[in-house]
């Protein structure tokens, strides 16, 4: 055909949704269910909670978690190395006193029951890494006794979120979260409202003395 008949059809436009995501409050009730559920091992307790910890501190996406290493992870310095992410692409995401409390808790017991896989998170039966049905059955036992509905990427979402509300600029988050385009980063100020509102009083006409 001379000419391509839909070329001046225009194109629907795909519903853009915010993405879900859980409250600051969730979040924390989340972390306490995960650590103070009657597990029978006690590896068990320290392993699940550094899980949803790295979740809810680092949003890493579900492969990269199972992917990472034992030396991926440096806690003297503060920082976790993500090999070869999303895209192929290599990135360092810094993390705080809390969450690397929760991580030396958890190598403390790694180290007590003499797991060597290089595999950060370990199974527990056996010295392999934590498999994704493994991972996919903690999701949904915590789902169930939580009461919480979630799902890894919202977790990814709540950390993204939560990042804005505390101060977080969007470029700094957009590294760590590993976008190669910032553009998929700034829905997550849409998803904000906390944020948003603590921009809206630096307008110069909210000061007490543009209104004298």
């Amino acid at each position: 055909m001379a000419r391509n008949p839909i070329t001046d059809i225009e194109v629907p436009k795909l519903e853009k949704k915010l993405p879900a995501k859980l409250t600051q409050q969730d979040a924390f009730r989340l972390l306490e269910i995960v650590y103070n559920y009657p597990y029978k091992y006690r590896f068990l307790r320290y392993r699940n909670q550094a899980i949803f910890a790295v979740f809810l501190f680092a949003g890493l996406r579900k492969k990269e978690l199972l992917r990472l290493k034992y030396a991926d992870i440096d806690l003297e310095s503060l920082a976790i190395f993500i090999n070869q992410g999303k895209g192929g692409k290599d990135r360092i995401i810094p993390i705080g006193s809390k969450l690397a409390e929760i991580l030396q808790k958890y190598l403390t017991e790694r180290k007590r029951l003499g797991k060597t896989c290089p595999e950060f998170f370990a199974s527990l039966n056996r010295n392999i890494g934590l498999t994704e049905t493994g991972l996919k059955r903690l999701v949904e036992k915590i789902n169930n006794v939580s009461g919480i509905k979630f799902s890894i990427h919202k977790l990814r979402h709540t950390f993204a979120t939560l990042m804005l509300e505390g101060g977080c600029d969007i470029y700094s988050l957009s590294r760590m979260m590993g976008h190669s385009d910032i553009k998929t980063t700034t829905i997550y100020l849409a998803a904000s409202a906390e944020h948003l509102r603590a921009q809206m009083i630096k307008h110069p006409l909210n000061n007490d003395r543009a209104n004298r």
